[in-house]
């Protein structure tokens, strides 16, 4: 059964996920998992696959964008099926993607705007009441 983990962030920094989304993702990817970052859309999946590159002076992190390649470890998308991918899942939108079944583990990533925590709460009941193994971090800062 898939394991979801909700990250949340004690500010309301916009850029706070997506921060929070490369840390989880270099962490994962040192540890061997295959990602699928699901972005709330075009624009913040290609500012992610810039910074995946970029992010860390001494480091990138390979990766594609679109997942065309589902041989890559890191993929970006924005809503798409993702292609070869079950382990991991980091989901930026707002809302829970149809896929999330297929994974072993999801990470939801959330702030303290009020939209987000409304998703929150939203996605919170939606996980519950189809049984899903629920975690929760909270994070002073990312």
């Amino acid at each position: 059964m898939t394991r979801v983990g909700f990250y949340i962030v004690e500010n309301t920094d916009a850029d706070s996920r997506t921060r929070l989304a490369l840390r989880l993702t270099e962490k994962a990817h040192k540890q061997g998992h295959r990602i699928f970052i699901n972005s709330e859309n075009e624009e913040q999946a290609r500012q992610l696959d810039e910074l995946l590159w970029t992010f860390r002076p001494a480091s990138f992190l390979p990766h594609a964008l679109s997942c065309d390649d589902a041989e890559e470890q890191i993929c970006i998308g924005w809503g798409q099926e993702p292609k070869g991918h079950d382990d991991l899942l980091i989901n930026l939108q707002s809302s829970v993607p149809e896929f999330i079944g297929r994974f072993q583990r999801v990470a939801e990533l959330v702030n303290q705007e009020p939209a987000r925590l409304e998703a929150l709460r939203h996605s919170w009941r939606h996980y519950r009441e189809r049984g899903y193994a629920l975690e929760e971090h909270r994070l002073p800062s990312v």
